[in-house]
């Protein structure tokens, strides 16, 4: 645990603290490649579809937890992996913050105008070509949430000091096309956080607790 990480509070009104805080350059990217040497220049060449994802924050008796999803067995790709909502952006969106908002009232039922964004990360650049763009948001109030059948197979929380504990980071790695690849994972309970949406917790971890 870094100095920061043993002194925030993990509550709700940090977290949106922190995240206003953020800045980075409009050029600046994230990415699987920072697991892996050597794969940046390739990655970078294709990631080219432009998706979003909320990083939603809400609080729970005094405690932020950040809500997560399992995808749906049946979907085509990712099948049955634990992720962020989010999905790609739509012409009809006016900014990756809108698409954000769309895709989490649209894969959890939470209505738009009980999330408020707080802040936005660096592109995250993904080795299965995605430009994904982190919006980070609190979840103001209770409102239900209820899993879209077509997308989303449970609806689940994780306490944020958890995620952000770097102690609780763990480096995979998997066979792919010959080569070993190298990725973050967190283990919660029976799910199974890793991948593109373990790397974006991870950077929220570096970027909001140093």
């Amino acid at each position: 645990m870094t100095p920061a990480e043993a002194t925030a509070r993990y509550d709700v009104d940090d977290f949106a603290a922190r995240a206003g805080r953020v800045s980075h350059a409009p050029d600046e990217a994230d990415g699987d490649f920072r697991f892996n040497t050597g794969l940046e220049d390739l990655i970078r060449a294709h990631a080219v579809k432009d998706a979003a994802v909320l990083v939603g924050v809400i609080e729970r008796a005094g405690e932020a937890r950040i809500v997560l999803t399992k995808r749906n067995e049946r979907m085509r790709t990712h099948s049955g992996q634990v992720a962020l909502p989010g999905g790609r952006i739509d012409p009809d969106d006016v900014s990756p913050v809108a698409a954000a908002l769309r895709e989490c009232e649209e894969e959890t039922a939470v209505p738009r105008d009980a999330l408020r964004p707080v802040g936005q990360l660096p592109v995250y650049l993904s080795g299965s070509g995605y430009r994904i763009h982190p919006v980070l948001a609190v979840i103001e109030g209770d409102p239900p949430m209820r899993p879209n059948p077509g997308e989303v197979e449970t609806i689940f929380e994780v306490p944020l000091a958890y995620l952000m504990d770097r102690a609780n980071h763990r480096r995979g790695s998997v066979e792919w096309r010959g080569k070993r690849r190298y990725f973050i994972e967190m283990p919660w309970g029976d799910q199974r956080i890793w991948g593109v949406t373990a790397g974006i917790i991870r950077t929220v971890s570096e970027r909001l607790y140093g």
